[in-house]
């Protein structure tokens, strides 16, 4: 966090939980011989945020599902789980919270669990070798460094637009049959309430067979998107449908780059940025890690904000506006997304959100301007087909709703959730019969085991009503034909176009950011989108472990069945070993 206290830093947080622990023992002894029961625990105090600018953390940081499980054992209600990523200072204010709720508690299992999660957090926002003060103006930092071996034996799957992925919330990286490597760098720099943050990385993944002519084709009738140009009778690249021969690739690639300014519980930024609109683990409705992130100019309320009469009745909210340009679309060629979200919590246990996103314009469509930017931006009603194709189109409009609930009795165990998504309507809210949805249970402890967490997620995009049929509702449009897409892949959920499946996580966590897991996922495409029907199953093993405090090894083995008749015959069996090296430096240089 820039601006952090230096004495804040070089406090040894793990000796503040073993003194907890030895007071919950001798605490009774000392009670029935007579003697003062004065003595207190107490937790490192959090870093000073300043009015300085913050960073923000990548939305595929092990501080994220730290936080929800803080969040869902009841010791920080801050949390708005469907607004991330978050700026290093609000996880700051979210700490101060849980230090507060943690000192207060009674000594127990999740008590001390809630102690080593607020340990690992806070070490992470302020290292043990700061040397910077709240006076200083500005630092720069390099915030990790790592290298990632990917081994894939079989041919994996990189269609989220129709057949699925074998690998899900990558970035979009490529991935192929044989070795695949991914090599990068992030860090930052701040002046005043200014940040400037770059990650990127240099990625190399072997050539690959790709589609047939036959069965890109097929697929473009399935868009209907015309597969030959009229010109030259040649295919029509397409971003969405991965037709062979694919080259090797071997390119440098931004991953995040932004310049933001903080203002007032605002951030201003512009850049290439991390999105995740959702309360789900597996996927996210309105945007993801799935595909490569866009350039955006973005506006963020990144603290919660109260107006006394409002939030009497819908409590503290925050919100975010965002625009872009996609990348990768060909029919139209350059549409832009624009996104607006609210997330609001009337009650300390419940969160709710609604969001809106369009795409509009493109080469060939209608202009990018301010006026078809106004006019998508204000049409909330249906309009006819001629105007559809016209320069007065208001675009392909998303919406959708979530929420998390902390269900009643088992308030500190056992968190609902779940997300959803409408095209062409206001919310999922007033159409439930088109609306895709990703319902969810987090279980954050069990009795008796407090470092074991269960999750389990369900995904339906395979919609009952009559005009969802063929892939040609949620997801594309009739004028936005490769639809939700950035880059050829998904930018919300993984789960597809007409399809259902589902995800379920046990995870023992040895830590804060440390983790043994296993997971499950399924995905199957109806029948009457892709000729044949696809079914996917995999299984995930994963072990994360630090070395000393800095130095992180993330080792994962997948192994996938999948059936997708259109593409090959028969059962395929992908196996994945994935090793990624991550080290974290603690130094600053303020300047």
């Amino acid at each position: 966090m820039v601006g952090c206290a230096k004495d804040c830093a070089r406090e040894r947080v793990a000796g503040y939980s073993i003194q907890r622990r030895m007071v919950a023992l001798i605490g009774p002894l000392l009670i029935a011989t007579g003697a003062s029961s004065t003595a207190q625990t107490s937790l490192p105090p959090v870093c000073e945020p300043s009015t300085l600018g913050s960073p923000y953390i990548p939305v595929d940081s092990w501080v994220y599902p730290s936080m929800l499980r803080l969040y869902s054992m009841g010791f920080v209600d801050t949390v708005y789980l469907g607004l991330q990523p978050w700026t290093r200072s609000s996880v700051g204010n979210m700490l101060r919270e849980a230090r507060g709720r943690i000192e207060e508690a009674d000594p127990s299992p999740a008590t001390n669990e809630a102690e080593d999660l607020f340990a690992v957090l806070n070490r992470e926002l302020c290292s043990e070798d700061e040397d910077s003060n709240l006076d200083r103006p500005g630092n720069a930092r390099i915030e990790s460094m790592y290298s990632v071996a990917r081994t894939i034996s079989g041919t994996p799957l990189r269609d989220s637009y129709h057949l699925g992925s074998t690998i899900v919330n990558d970035y979009g990286r490529p991935c192929a049959n044989g070795f695949n490597s991914y090599s990068g760098l992030s860090g930052y720099a701040a002046a005043g309430r200014f940040v400037l943050y770059l990650r990127g990385e240099f990625q190399a993944a072997p050539s690959a067979a790709g589609y047939s002519t036959e069965l890109a084709q097929a697929l473009s009738n399935v868009d209907e998107i015309p597969f030959f140009n009229s010109t030259t009778g040649l295919p029509v690249n397409q971003a969405t449908i991965p037709l062979g021969p694919i080259a090797a690739t071997a390119d440098a690639r931004v991953m995040e780059a932004y310049l933001s300014a903080q203002y007032l519980d605002h951030v201003v930024s512009f850049g290439k940025q991390d999105n995740w609109l959702g309360p789900a683990q597996g996927g996210a409705m309105a945007w993801s890690n799935n595909a490569e992130n866009i350039y955006t100019f973005r506006i963020d309320r990144i603290e919660p904000l109260y107006i006394p009469l409002l939030s009497k009745l819908v409590g503290p909210f925050r919100y975010e506006f965002q625009v872009g340009s996609l990348k990768g679309h060909t029919y139209p060629n350059d549409p832009w997304i624009h996104l607006e979200k609210v997330s609001f919590r009337p009650t300390e246990n419940l969160e709710l959100g609604f969001e809106r996103a369009v795409i509009w314009g493109g080469e060939g469509h209608e202009p990018i301007t301010l006026h078809t930017f106004l006019k998508s931006f204000f049409s909330f009603s249906g309009v006819s087909s001629a105007v559809k194709a016209s320069r007065d189109d208001p675009g392909a409009r998303f919406g959708t709703f979530d929420f998390s609930y902390r269900l009643p009795f088992v308030r500190n165990w056992l968190t609902l959730y779940s997300d959803s998504q409408v095209h062409d309507d206001i919310s999922p809210i007033d159409a439930p019969r088109r609306a895709a949805i990703r319902p969810g249970l987090y279980l954050s402890h069990l009795p008796g085991v407090p470092r074991l967490d269960l999750r389990a997620e369900a995904a339906m995009t395979d919609l009952s009503i009559t005009n969802s049929q063929g892939g040609l509702f949620l997801l594309w449009e009739s004028i936005q034909r490769q639809g939700y897409t950035n880059k050829g892949q998904l930018m919300g959920d993984w789960i597809g176009r007409e399809d259902k499946g589902g995800q379920a996580w046990i995870t023992w966590h040895m830590s804060g950011n440390e983790w043994v897991q296993a997971s499950v996922r399924h995905q199957k495409a109806a029948k009457d989108f892709i000729a044949g029907g696809t079914t996917l199953n995999d299984i995930d093993f994963q072990v994360v472990k630090r070395v000393r405090r800095d130095f992180e090894i993330d080792g994962r083995l997948q192994y996938e069945r999948w059936k997708a008749p259109i593409y090959l015959p028969g059962a395929q069996t992908v196996t994945n070993i994935t090793i990624q090296l991550t080290w974290f430096p603690e130094r600053k240089v303020n300047f």
